[in-house]
């Protein structure tokens, strides 16, 4: 071997390995220092992640649903989610099986995790270039569902959901947790608000319950979840129909289904039977004083965010009732408006709130949110504050004379009578039943505009009230409520005792706890006695008074006609021991005048006491009687400055007064006005 052949020899062995191969060795060594980094990674975040045990399934329950007193619904309360949880029994086999074959065909082998499904997903998501398909198993979308507030796609949610996944499986049956992914999955969105669950989607879609669904139904429902939005039945049509197929073609090859079951239930169409059963309500009126009632307590959140029970105090047989009095009085489309509250005076229980026309003609509660004058029923707000005052009704006279009269406090103040005729000297009991607004004018002088503010208030009138002389006569500035009256007369009835007027009798929550609305005692703010003075008068005015045409054969039945000026609001509210109802007329979209309805001018007694009458002769049942009191009123004759007995410039009279229905401003304060009544 020459010496030029031996130093090539050498060369060659100190290069060491081919080039090749050091990069394959390279590959591998990298290729395994990133698994162990990628496993790594795993095992830190998957030992990051709490415990299921840690954590708190949400649980909003079913969506807010409102009930009536008799247990009937009255309607679901409105959100952006639509949900029912049924049980296990509730979810048709059907249905498990197609949502078994379309989204986890193993679901029944693994134990959370589907390593096959990854990996099939992989390839095929790599295929195509986007992600076509997920390995996510039903379990792990419960996890993600009702456990997980991370929605983003990032891998570490994705090694938390698994390990979450392995852990239910080891707590709860396949049957449990599918039944929760099947009361907690998205079906779609309808007209803004989601639909969670297969019986929500069912009632939306099919207008039926879950457990009734057909193979044809179920396999378009359980196709749903995988895209909403691109197989949304409504709107894509023909996606549906394609994704549905897909479905039963997933349940033959599964073995669910035969082959010719497949294909019969292929040929049918989708079948839709769209349902307001979460839109509608039976009483809009209503369900929208609950709805506020609550938010106003608990927040909006709360109540739209769902699983509240609400049980209301109102009673559907009676709101049939005020309708349907209100329509055989008033059956014309041009015949002004009515409405009826009707309170039990035992507890503030709102038993009917109603009125004529239709929701989705006004949205407007005419029977909580409209604020009309209540003319001389307000009346009673007077009456009540003198015999607060120990002001004997029987022994304390006045004169009834047209009133002119310049009062250094409140200004120029003119009074008359409805229809323009006087009695002379009148004692209060007999000004009442006459509803003689001179007399009344002066008695407020007398007790105080202040005091007749606060006895309203303490009977349950919370409008604002201005304590000037024209409110006992009912001209306020911004008028009353049916609800209002109702409450306030509700106090007289129930011996003086105030309660808050309810219309909820208990909420649930998701949680169990349950408040209850309707254990108040309520507050005694005048004495049994003094409501009973009130009461008396108030019967005899239902019997000999304004308020004849109320009468319904009970003899404790009390209760008070309100005209306002110009026929522009008519009342009657009244009780009896059982029920305290307030029935107002009039145009709710103006003031317009009701002088000629059915040929006659309206008064409150007429259709608001023929109203009142036809309601209360089948609520109120039976008659019973106003017990005598416990603490019998302390009374006297009045020695005001206006009684008949003192003499006193300041109440002689000037001036012509009103006409029966004409009404002239005052001359110096036009909030000093009254409405004549009758």
């Amino acid at each position: 071997m020459t010496h030029h052949q031996r130093q090539t020899r050498r060369r060659r062995r100190r290069r060491g390995l081919p080039a090749g191969l050091l990069v394959v060795l390279i590959a591998v060594v990298t290729a395994l220092i990133g698994g162990l980094s990628v496993v790594a990674y795993v095992v830190a975040v998957a030992a990051s992640a709490p415990d299921l045990d840690e954590l708190k399934a949400r649980d909003g329950g079913q969506t807010s649903v409102v009930y009536a007193a008799d247990g009937s619904r009255l309607g679901f309360v409105q959100s952006e989610i639509i949900r029912t949880p049924v049980e296990s029994r509730d979810l048709p086999r059907v249905l498990r099986e197609a949502t078994v074959a379309t989204e986890d065909e193993r679901y029944y082998e693994h134990q959370g995790i589907d390593y096959g499904a990854i990996v099939r997903a992989g390839v095929k998501n790599i295929a195509s270039g986007s992600t076509v398909q997920g390995g996510s198993t039903i379990t792990q979308q419960l996890v993600r569902n009702i456990y997980l507030e991370d929605k983003d796609q990032t891998y570490a949610r994705k090694i938390r959901e698994a390990k979450l996944a392995q852990e239910l499986e080891a707590k709860r049956s396949k049957e449990w947790i599918l039944r929760g992914y099947l009361n907690s999955v998205p079906y779609g969105t309808i007209n803004g608000r989601t639909a969670l669950g297969a019986e929500a989607a069912s009632e939306i879609f099919f207008s039926k319950h879950a457990k009734n669904l057909e193979l044809h139904e179920a396999a378009l429902l359980a196709g749903l979840p995988q895209a909403p939005s691109e197989y949304d039945p409504i709107r894509q049509e023909n996606a549906a129909l394609a994704r549905r197929n897909d479905v039963l073609s997933d349940m033959q090859e599964n073995g669910y289904i035969s082959k010719i079951e497949a294909a019969k239930a292929s040929r049918k169409g989708l079948g839709l039977s769209l349902s307001d059963r979460y839109t509608e309500r039976l009483e809009p009126y209503v369900f929208d004083y609950v709805q506020q009632t609550l938010i106003d307590k608990y927040g909006v959140k709360t109540v739209q965010g769902g699983g509240l029970e609400i049980h209301t105090t109102i009673d559907p047989e009676l709101q049939e009732q005020a309708r349907a009095a209100i329509a055989s009085n008033l059956p014309y489309s041009t015949d002004p408006s009515a409405a009826v509250v009707a309170i039990d005076p035992a507890n503030g229980d709102i038993k009917a709130m109603a009125s004529s026309g239709g929701y989705d003609d006004r949205t407007f509660n005419l029977a909580a949110q409209g604020h009309r004058q209540p003319g001389s029923a307000f009346k009673t707000m007077v009456l009540t504050a003198a015999i607060r005052n120990g002001i004997d009704p029987d022994s304390t006279v006045y004169e009834s004379k047209p009133l002119a009269l310049e009062l250094p406090e409140y200004g120029y103040w003119e009074v008359s009578t409805y229809s323009d005729s006087y009695s002379g000297s009148m004692t209060l009991r007999e000004a009442t039943l006459e509803s003689d607004n001179t007399v009344y004018a002066q008695l407020i002088l007398d007790v105080g505009p202040e005091e007749v503010a606060e006895t309203a208030r303490l009977l349950g009138i919370e409008s604002p009230l201005d304590g000037l002389p024209a409110e006992g006569l009912g001209g306020l500035r911004v008028g009353v409520s049916p609800l209002e009256m109702a409450r306030a007369y509700a106090t007289l009835a129930s011996g003086g005792v105030r309660h808050d007027a309810q219309a909820i009798e208990r909420v649930k929550f998701p949680t169990g706890k349950v408040d209850r609305f309707d254990n108040s005692e309520g507050e005694q703010v005048l004495t049994d006695g003094e409501a009973y003075e009130v009461t008396q008068i108030l019967q005899e005015n239902v019997t000999s008074g304004t308020g004849t045409s109320a009468n319904i054969g009970c003899e404790a039945t009390a209760g008070k006609t309100g005209t306002t000026d110009d026929f522009k609001d008519a009342w009657f509210v009244g009780y009896t021991p059982n029920l305290a109802t307030s029935v107002w007329v009039g145009y709710p979209d103006a003031q317009t005048p009701m002088t000629s309805v059915h040929g006659i001018s309206v008064a409150g007694g007429t259709f608001p006491a023929q109203i009142w009458h036809d309601f209360m002769i089948v609520a109120n049942g039976e008659c019973g009687s106003f017990p005598p009191p416990t603490e019998p009123a302390s009374l006297s004759p009045g020695t005001g400055s206006y009684v008949a007995s003192s003499t006193s410039t300041e109440s002689d009279s000037s001036g012509s007064g009103y006409a029966e229905d004409t009404y002239t401003t005052p001359s110096t304060d036009d909030e000093l006005y009254y409405a004549p009544e009758e």
